[in-house]
C-alpha cells in the first residue's frame, strides 16, 4: 500500500525551550488503522497539530496524499478529519447543522445526501435536530466525528476518541472506525486505553519525550516483545525449584504453589513437552496448568520505562 501520510525528521520546540518532538519520521499506509501510544506530554497531540496545520514545526517537513502541508496547506488539510480531544461545539446549534458548517468551511459545495450519510453511520440521523447541548458526552463525540468526515477526507485524525465515553459507547465507536476503514479511511488514533489500540490498530507506534521509540505491527510487536508465561499450579507447595530443572527459565512463586515457565520465542514453546515430561518423572504433580501472554499495557509500560 502506498504512504498516505509521510512526516520527515520533525522537531518541535517551544519558545520557552520545551522540546515536544525530536526528529520524529514516519510512514502511515492507505487504509490502515495507526495507533499512537504515549504518556501525557510524550508529544502526540503536538505531532498531530503539525500535521494539521495548527502547529508549526521547528524543521521537518509533512506531507498528505503527496501535499506538502506547509506549502500546500489547502490541499493538504482537505484531505485531513481530525477529530480533537476537548469536545468543542457550538451548544445551540442543531446536530444537522453544525455538521453542514463543517463541510461548508472547507469551501465544499453543500451535499445534504452526504450530511444525512454521515450521521446515519454515526447513529445520529434521529438526532438531527436535537441542540448539541442536550447530548450525552458521548453523542458530543461522535458529532465530532461526523464534523470531521463531512468534507470527505482520506486522512481521519482522532485524539483520544474515548476520553469520556462509557464502555458500550466506546464498543460502538470501535465498530464505527471499522466501518470508517472498510470505507477506504485511514486513521490515526492516541489513546490513552491500551484496550483500543489492541482492538483496533493495525500498527503501532510508541512516542516518548518526543522521540518515536518504535513502529511496528501490532501482531509482529505482540510476538516479538509479549512474553508467554506457562504456570503451573502445584499439588503440593515445594521449598525450592529442583536442581534438575536448571536449563529451563523457571521460577517459584513465594507460597512455592506455582512454577512459572517464561518463553517468548517458539524454539522455547517448543521445549514446553520436554518440561512437562521432565516434572512428570520429578515426581512433582500439578493440579491444573494455564497460558498468559503480555498485554499491549505489559509491552508499552516496559519500554517506557526502558527509556526513563
Amino acid at each position: 500500500m502506498p504512504a498516505i501520510l509521510r512526516i520527515e525528521n520533525l522537531n518541535k520546540t517551544y519558545p520557552g525551550g520545551l522540546t515536544a518532538l525530536k526528529s520524529v519520521s514516519l510512514e502511515i499506509q492507505e487504509g490502515e488503522i495507526f495507533a499512537l501510544l504515549g504518556p501525557n506530554g510524550a508529544g502526540k497531540t503536538t505531532l498531530i497539530g503539525i500535521v494539521c496545520g495548527l502547529v508549526n514545526a521547528t524543521a521537518g517537513k509533512v506531507t498528505a496524499g503527496g501535499h506538502d502541508v506547509l506549502r500546500q496547506p489547502r490541499q493538504a488539510r482537505a484531505l485531513i478529519g481530525l477529530v480533537p480531544q476537548e469536545l468543542a461545539t457550538e451548544a445551540f446549534e442543531t446536530v444537522q447543522a453544525a455538521v453542514t458548517f463543517s463541510r461548508g468551511l472547507f469551501g465544499c459545495a453543500p451535499n445534504p445526501a452526504l450530511v444525512e450519510k454521515v450521521l446515519r453511520t454515526l447513529s445520529l440521523w434521529d438526532k438531527r435536530g436535537s441542540k448539541i447541548m442536550a447530548l450525552s458526552g458521548g453523542m458530543k463525540r461522535r458529532v465530532m466525528i461526523a464534523k470531521a468526515l463531512v468534507h470527505e477526507p482520506r486522512i481521519l485524525f482522532l485524539d483520544e476518541p474515548s476520553a469520556g465515553v462509557d464502555v458500550e459507547l466506546r464498543r460502538d465507536m470501535w465498530q464505527t472506525v471499522r466501518e470508517l476503514k472498510r470505507q477506504g479511511v485511514t486513521i490515526i488514533l492516541t489513546t490513552h486505553y491500551i484496550e483500543e489500540a489492541e482492538e483496533m490498530a493495525d500498527r503501532i507506534g510508541v512516542i516518548h519525550k518526543g522521540e518515536l521509540m518504535l513502529v511496528e505491527e501490532k501482531s509482529r510487536l505482540m510476538r516479538q516483545l509479549g512474553r508467554r508465561e506457562l504456570r503451573l499450579h502445584l499439588t503440593e507447595a515445594l521449598p525450592a525449584l529442583p536442581p534438575q530443572l536448571s536449563a529451563y527459565a523457571l521460577t517459584l512463586t513465594d507460597d512455592g504453589l506455582t512454577m512459572v515457565f517464561s518463553f517468548n520465542e517458539d524454539r522455547e514453546q517448543a521445549r514446553i513437552p520436554a518440561l512437562l515430561r521432565e516434572v512428570g518423572q520429578l515426581g512433582v504433580s500439578f493440579k491444573d496448568l494455564e497460558t498468559q501472554q503480555s498485554s499491549l499495557e505489559d509491552i508499552f509500560v516496559s519500554l517506557v520505562r526502558s527509556r526513563s
